[in-house]
């Protein structure tokens, strides 16, 4: 039987934590990782309930993840924003699906009837525009395309970060000529993608974060993100 991860990167977000977490069914999961960049009690709240605290040296959320998978010991991860956007009650419903044969299933935001309190129309065209260019220029379109190839809430084989390389810094480039810190999710996408591996969605709604502050850099993250896109074409096979 496969064993399950939570991984829970966290900045400054005690606030959510502490509504979240209590909901989280340990049942449903063997570990809980949470990475850490915070100064406002997140780490030790985390510690106290349970949690295996990764006290985050680099900055960016792609440190979190390579920081933090060295961790990681379930056979599956399930990727979870700890600020109120991953409704718990999907945890199950990912695993079960996972157990039909994926490689990774999504939790996705736009996969009727499922539907954001959290977009506005800037994020909302940007994960369009992002979905729409992975699934046109890496062959998910004709297959079965993504309808949210950005989000971070998802579930797959642990092993698929080390064996599409999205520990490696080169396939994120495009972060020094933007001048910013890009996440995984994206390059994830791209890259299973192209490996033509067994994907499949659920429609999750996304409620509104809880407190906190957005962390968006919304035009130097799309110029990033469109500009990894592109690059994947010529760069990994």
């Amino acid at each position: 039987m496969s064993t399950t991860t939570l991984f829970i990167p966290a900045k400054n977000e005690i606030e959510a934590m502490r509504v979240i977490m209590p909901q989280i069914d340990r049942a449903w999961i063997d570990q809980v990782v949470v990475v850490d960049d915070s100064t406002d009690g997140t780490a030790e709240y985390a510690e106290s309930i349970g949690c295996d605290v990764v006290r985050q040296q680099a900055k960016g959320l792609r440190a979190a993840y390579v920081e933090g998978f060295a961790k990681v010991r379930g056979d599956l991860v399930i990727t979870f924003s700890p600020d109120g956007n991953s409704p718990v009650e999907a945890i199950p419903l990912l695993i079960e699906k996972m157990k039909e044969g994926h490689d990774m299933v999504i939790a996705s935001r736009y996969l009727p009837p499922a539907k954001s309190a959290d977009d506005d129309w800037m994020t909302s065209f940007g994960n369009w525009l992002f979905t729409h260019t992975i699934n046109v220029l890496h062959g998910h379109a004709w297959s079965r395309p993504y309808t949210d190839a950005m989000v971070i809430y998802r579930i797959y084989r642990t092993k698929l970060f080390y064996e599409l390389d999205l520990d490696k810094a080169d396939g994120y480039i495009t972060e020094k000529w933007f001048g910013t810190l890009l996440g995984v999710e994206p390059l994830l996408s791209v890259r299973a993608a192209k490996r033509k591996l067994r994907i499949a969605e659920i429609p999750v709604d996304e409620p509104a974060r809880i407190g906190g502050e957005r962390k968006l850099q919304p035009f130097r993250w799309g110029a990033g993100y469109l500009a990894q896109i592109f690059r994947e074409l010529w760069f990994w096979k």
